[in-house]
């Protein structure tokens, strides 16, 4: 039995549902989310709260139902609040700048800028405070694809695993390897 899958999903003030079997519209004030879900699953709406039915207790559609209860929860999370992930640019020199609404310019110690196109429907800021690292914040209403970016943003500098100069998740800790120690060995 699949706890995930049973639980309901509240639905908040403002969230239009949509379903047309297999395709799930939800609209809502930041957006409009669409799933396409497995064959002979339904949904059940009442009360303010929607219920995946899964059609039987196959392995497989076992499996699908917590994958795609979960989904659903994220589409409705991210049309009525959204999403945050913000990133931590390190190191002496390296910058972010935003150009536009869809263009990062990065420079990040190599011998050339990297300009970076933000995909459509991620929204980025760039903060620069006294005293603090530089951050970008990425929004969005899709937290599969927020991640994407997130991580794509990051594998262009990861963080050194010596003096952790490059690009980092701001909650993420960072583990120093101790460098080498002048005096040790042979006399």
């Amino acid at each position: 039995m699949s706890r995930i899958g049973n639980k309901p999903i509240s639905l908040p003030a403002g969230i239009k549902v949509n379903w047309q079997p297999p395709v799930l519209t939800l609209q809502g004030p930041k957006g409009t989310s669409t799933l396409v879900l497995p064959e002979g699953f339904n949904l059940q709406q009442q009360d303010g709260t929607l219920r995946l039915l899964r059609p039987s207790d196959e392995k497989r559609h076992k499996a699908l139902h917590g994958t795609f209860r979960a989904l659903i929860q994220n589409a409705v999370i991210g049309i009525s609040q959204g999403f945050q992930r913000a990133l931590e640019v390190v190191g002496i020199g390296y910058k972010a700048e935003l150009k536009g609404s869809e263009l990062l310019l990065l420079t990040l110690g190599y011998s050339h800028d990297i300009a970076f196109v933000l995909p459509p429907g991620i929204k980025a800021q760039v903060i620069q405070e006294r005293g603090q690292n530089l951050r970008i914040v990425l929004e969005s209403t899709d937290k599969q694809l927020l991640g994407q970016v997130a991580a794509m943003l990051r594998s262009l500098r990861p963080p050194d695993p010596y003096k952790g100069k490059g690009i980092r998740y701001a909650d993420e800790v960072i583990r120093l390897k101790a460098g080498k120690v002048k005096g040790k060995g042979k006399k």
